[in-house]
């Protein structure tokens, strides 16, 4: 018997099949597997997503048949809310925005405060009963539609927002309170989901009465905030501050992003710090602006540097010593005071002459090349002047100054300068002042300024 033809694949053939046949390559033990684990992959997929498929089916299916000339008037017309008596209120509205994790504070930073006001009057009311139990819940901020004011205790059940599957109550903290007096206050609360996943995006914050506990069954309506979005707590990392305090990084200010191209610029110049920023801005504002270069607008420098003009000072002030005198500053060089010769001189445009502004401004821009170094006025500080209200400078008792003379009968010296001549006319001298004016403008005048 001949020995059986071996073929090109490697296979030999059977000698019972035809010449024309060949042996079929037999699937491998890897190949097996993996088609194994692909189906059982799938499969998986498939069953996550199934009820997602369903519920976006069946909200696309209810908003059709909302929609629908038919179903419209087939719908049975909603009964009128009943009467109430009374309405649940907030005293003050939450500060926005709000992030998950982060405690729910008032404006003001203070909790929530829930009062019971008469619905007709809209003026604080009490209940005949002592106590009053109330809950807060979260509802869809599309609640109510078309900007009722009236809406049944069922309307309210059914806009309450529910957690997502697998995930904590969507409000957490103090969300059961006993009213007493007519007013409760919520210490803690913390949403803990954000609100991108409702359709509407955003949530309310709402108090209800607990069903059953109201004297003779009188309806109280739910209060309710306005419509807010929830945001994750990762961008509570890059919020701003409103308003922004002296520590705070330089990008804390509005239109200056974190680690954007402002923020690195002013970075690369030494301010790193709202305090910094405020300080530059106060004394050499055009440097500051040239710092930021053109990319930032006349519109985004107006509203950075309104921004920063809300951070106010501390109570400490410094003095910095020069060879015309000494000039007392804050925190974020509001001049505070201004001592030459052992004379106290006067802070108002009004009281002071062209030689002083001028005097004055060196000064300033002196101390700020030396703000590093500055020494604290810890005994200035305690015989009494303290900072006064609304970031007025201090010492503007204009009787309690004295004027010195005019430049033109005492003339200005600078040490180490030639002597000079300079006009003035239309000159404008800047001055910061606590009102964050930068500009006086005096009538020409011709100085001699010997050597």
């Amino acid at each position: 018997m001949a020995a059986p033809k071996r073929l090109h694949n490697g296979y030999e053939q059977d000698g019972d099949q035809p010449d024309d046949k060949r042996m079929r390559r037999l699937p491998s033990f890897s190949t097996v597997i993996r088609e194994a684990m692909m189906q059982k992959h799938m499969h998986s997929l498939f069953m996550c997503l199934e009820p997602l498929l369903r519920r976006v089916v069946q909200e696309e299916l209810q908003a059709g048949l909302m929609q629908s000339p038919r179903y419209i008037e087939r719908l049975p017309e909603t009964p009128p809310a009943e009467r109430a008596a009374w309405k649940l209120a907030f005293r003050t509205p939450p500060q926005l925005p709000i992030f998950t994790g982060s405690k729910v504070e008032d404006e003001a930073g203070n909790p929530l405060e829930v009062i019971l006001v008469d619905a007709d009057t809209g003026s604080p009311a009490t209940l005949p009963q002592a106590a009053l139990r109330v809950e807060v819940v979260p509802v869809f901020g599309d609640f109510p539609p078309d900007g009722r004011e009236d809406w049944s205790a069922d309307e309210f059940q059914r806009n309450v927002v529910k957690e997502r599957e697998g995930k904590r109550p969507l409000l957490t903290g103090d969300v059961s309170l006993t009213m007493r007096d007519g007013r409760a206050t919520v210490g803690e609360l913390q949403f803990t989901d954000n609100s991108s996943w409702v359709r509407c995006r955003k949530f309310r914050i709402a108090v209800r009465a607990v069903p059953g506990t109201v004297c003779d069954g009188a309806r109280i309506q739910e209060a309710m905030t306005e419509a807010f979005m929830v945001r994750d707590h990762r961008g509570e990392l890059y919020r701003k501050h409103y308003p922004p305090v002296l520590a705070d990084d330089v990008w804390r200010l509005e239109k200056i992003g974190k680690e954007g191209a402002f923020h690195r610029k002013l970075r690369r110049n030494n301010v790193g710090t709202v305090q910094e920023f405020v300080r530059m801005l106060m004394v050499k504002p055009e440097e500051l602006r040239a710092i930021l270069g053109d990319g930032m607008t006349d519109r985004m420098w107006e509203a950075t540097t309104n921004h920063a003009k809300t951070c106010g000072p501390d109570d400490k002030v410094y003095m910095h010593a020069t060879p015309h005198g000494t000039i007392y500053v804050d925190s974020i060089f509001n001049i505070v005071r201004v001592d030459v010769g052992g004379v106290q001189w006067p802070l108002q445009v009004q009281q002071m002459n062209r030689g002083q502004t001028m005097m004055v401004q060196q000064m300033l821009l002196d101390a700020y090349e030396h703000r590093h170094s500055l020494q604290e006025a810890e005994a200035f500080m305690l015989h009494g002047h303290g900072h006064a209200a609304n970031n007025v400078p201090l010492l503007q008792n204009a009787a309690a100054h004295v004027a010195l003379p005019a430049p033109a009968d005492t003339p200005l010296w600078f040490p180490n300068a030639a002597e000079m001549d300079f006009p003035v006319d239309d000159v404008v001298v800047p001055i910061p002042q606590a009102n964050n004016s930068f500009a006086y403008q005096w009538p020409g005048q011709a100085f001699h300024m010997p050597g």
